[in-house]
């Protein structure tokens, strides 16, 4: 049976649109997302029965539904604003509301005319658009057959935790404990469970003393990515289970960022989309030089260009802006810092379920004039959606230490460090805990974190004014001069008088004490 609606003609058969005498080449999820759609045009379909029908029920990202919604409508014509085919149904899901004629398809000689179930794939399933990851059983090597348990439980909370991750595509753990048992080829498993990242390990057990090792293999090549091995003790079981969980997917994630970031840098221009964009825009973001974020931040426009409900796009975006406020490198301020809240807004509206999005934008409008405690309840929100992702924890940290909890603020950046001890962003967190401490009244430990951060990034301001001010406070003259050298090449105009607004800080103690600081250390009025 075919479905015509229009003049669009779709053959479940031959797997195929067509408009006219045109064929419209679109991705098989695409295709399969369509069909179901058509075929229950009498009700509303919700989120679960779609992910149900086309991705077998496994967990996929917000971004990722949304973007395969809007390919569907592109392909037959239609756009989320005018919505003449397919109808978003506030709170309820999608339907079909356009005209539609079944007719019957012209099959080969000895063919059967019943359709099939598109969404049973018949081979290899094809690579969701984004990063994609199995993470299988782990091999339980202690030869204590009760060890299992433990085991199949702490992969079960590594495969939960990563679906917390919403720019991650994870396979649900019914699908993956399959492979229990079996010795397999990740080639195989990438391409059965339809993945481009497969995480396997072991667990072997001593007396009282655990050791679960962990590797990340990129299953369309075969090669290893991150290998680790993390220890415990079974005092306390689940807790145990929580602390390799949290080690895990504190040290997969950026891994997996990096992997995806290099991937990205291998394709050719003109096949990028939107999540390459976003990918490319990570990279350069990464660097935190004055030239990357200026090659950065159109990146990420571009990715917005090509998906307009990009959350996490936006998110990164806004914080480009904050990037520039914060290092002193914007050339028109007010439309900067416009256009930073503009995006800073977007993002947290459009991604209320996405942590990163809630973490980029929200601190981000704590600089772009947003209420602090309503910025730092954003944060705490993407917390609730995905506690094991650093940057919402030090940006978290930064938000309250603007607020004048200076311990707790650096209990958040230190649960980041934990959480991710090779973070790309690990530069931001130094500073953010030499700020807190200088701010706390304890200057040694604040120009010794400070001088970390400024050591591994040199232009980075805010490090430049912590060395300064710490070393100015301590009564160490000479050191507080050198350093104020350098923060006056980095920043010529930044003056005394310009502190509140380049930095946001409730408490006016904490703003008096920064002050003192770089006053003393040379910083004119």
């Amino acid at each position: 049976m075919r479905f015509a609606f229009e003049n669009y003609r779709l053959d479940p058969e031959r797997r195929e649109l067509t408009r006219g005498a045109e064929v419209i080449a679109i991705g098989p999820q695409v295709f399969d997302l369509l069909l179901y759609l058509l075929r229950n045009r009498d009700r509303v379909a919700s989120k679960d029965d779609l992910l149900d029908a086309v991705w077998g029920g496994r967990i996929v990202s917000e971004s990722t539904l949304t973007s395969h919604i809007n390919a569907v409508r592109k392909a037959v014509g239609d756009n989320g604003t005018e919505q003449r085919l397919i109808r978003t149904v506030s709170r309820k899901g999608l339907r079909f509301v356009g005209e539609v004629r079944e007719e019957m398809a012209a099959h080969q000689p000895g063919m059967s005319a019943e359709p099939h179930d598109a969404a049973v794939p018949s081979g290899p399933l094809a690579l969701p658009d984004k990063p994609s990851i199995a993470a299988l059983p782990f091999h339980n090597l202690s030869g204590d057959a009760e060890q299992e348990y433990f085991a199949d439980g702490v992969v079960e909370d590594i495969t939960a935790a990563l679906s917390r991750m919403r720019w991650l595509f994870v396979v649900a753990r019914n699908s993956s404990f399959t492979y229990k048992g079996r010795v397999v080829d990740v080639k195989q498993v990438g391409r059965e469970l339809g993945v481009r990242y497969v995480l396997e390990g072991s667990v072997r057990k001593a007396a009282n003393r655990v050791r679960i090792t962990g590797q990340l293999i990129d299953a369309t090549t075969g090669t290893h990515i991150w290998a680790d091995r993390f220890d415990g003790t079974l005092d306390d079981i689940f807790d145990l289970q929580d602390q390799i969980t949290v080690s895990v997917v504190g040290a997969v994630s950026p891994q997996l960022e990096r992997a995806e970031i290099e991937r990205a840098k291998r394709k050719p221009t003109e096949n990028l989309d939107g999540y390459d964009l976003y990918l490319r825009g990570m990279a350069n973001f990464h660097l935190g030089t004055r030239d990357a974020i200026e090659e950065a931040l159109p990146l990420f426009h571009e990715a917005i260009e090509h998906d307009p409900d990009f959350a996490s796009a936006y998110g990164m975006g806004a914080w480009c802006y904050f990037w520039r406020k914060i290092n002193g490198w914007m050339t028109d301020r007010p439309a900067e810092m416009a256009e930073g809240a503009r995006l800073a807004r977007r993002a947290v509206d459009l991604g209320k379920d996405d942590a990163v999005a809630l973490t980029r934008g929200g601190h981000a409008l704590g600089h772009f004039g947003g209420d602090l405690d309503s910025c730092i309840g954003l944060l705490d929100r993407a917390l609730i959606l995905n506690p094991n992702l650093a940057a919402a924890w030090y940006l978290g940290g930064f938000q309250r230490i603007s607020r004048g909890e200076q311990d707790e603020a650096i209990g958040h950046i230190s649960r980041a460090m934990r959480l991710s001890p090779l973070d790309p962003e690990m530069v931001r967190m130094q500073a953010g805990t030499g700020l807190a401490h200088l701010l706390a009244g304890r200057f040694d430990q604040a120009s010794s974190w400070g001088e970390k951060a400024a050591g591994t990034l040199p232009s980075f301001l805010l490090a430049a004014c912590v060395v300064a001010a710490s070393h100015a406070l301590a009564g160490r003259v000479t050191a507080a001069g050198h350093a104020m050298d350098h923060l006056r090449k980095l920043d010529p105009d930044l003056r005394v008088a310009m502190l509140k607004d380049w930095l946001p800080l409730r408490r006016p103690e904490d703003r008096i004490t920064l002050a003192d600081g770089l006053r003393k250390a040379g910083l004119p009025e």
